[in-house]
């Protein structure tokens, strides 16, 4: 009987601290639960958002152009004055393409920096127009499309696209310094999602030909 009674004396004395306990918790403010909480995505201080060019900043000389960059997943466009008139981009294909290259390959501007804004066109490429047997509105590149990281790829193929540079139906054909044959290439709302994957309607192969050998 004795040590019935010790036992019972010490399960009272867990079940009373276990109380105190529960009880100082309480007073806390915290609430105990055993479902996990999900607070969500913390909040993306990345805006993806840069002021249009004015009236004011815009002259006779000179041209607004949109290029897409990458901010946050995805492609987001803004627009970059260039010292080369709209009528001269609209006239000269190549000239329109190169110039586009050009603002690509730039640094974004610190504003743009802030806003989220980054590029992967880098380094020394160029572009040129068609060889023998291409398509009349190819655009070689001095590295090969494949070799190019997909995000800059991708701001290429949707900065060409729309603008003065493309094949005139929203397309672009691009190839690169080997005999490969240049492929079409379209801007599509998927690719300005997700530009890890850019989308290549195919080879624009001439009748007849033959794949090159590397």
């Amino acid at each position: 009987m004795r040590w019935d009674a010790v036992a019972v004396r010490r399960r009272g004395a867990v079940a009373v601290a276990a109380l105190a306990v529960l009880a100082g918790t309480a007073g806390c403010g915290i609430r105990t639960t055993q479902v996990p909480v999900d607070a969500g995505a913390a909040p993306s201080r990345v805006s993806c958002d840069v002021p249009a060019v004015t009236d004011a900043e815009r002259s006779q000389s000179a041209s607004t152009v949109r290029v897409f960059l990458v901010c946050g997943a995805g492609l987001v466009s803004v627009q970059r004055k260039i010292d080369v008139s709209a009528e001269a981009m609209a006239a000269d294909r190549m000239r329109a393409a190169r110039a586009l290259l050009d603002e690509l390959r730039e640094e974004p501007s610190e504003q743009e920096q802030r806003a989220g804004f980054s590029t992967d066109v880098r380094g020394s490429l160029t572009v040129s127009g068609p060889r023998p047997g291409d398509p009349a509105e190819t655009l070689r590149l001095s590295r090969q499309p494949d070799d190019l990281p997909p995000h800059g790829l991708a701001q290429i193929v949707c900065t060409f696209s729309g603008s003065a540079a493309d094949d005139g139906g929203g397309s672009v054909e691009l190839g690169g310094p080997s005999e490969d044959p240049p492929r079409k290439y379209q801007c599509t709302a998927a690719l300005k999602a997700r530009p890890e994957g850019v989308p290549a309607v195919g080879d624009l192969r001439p009748t007849g030909a033959t794949p090159s050998m590397r």
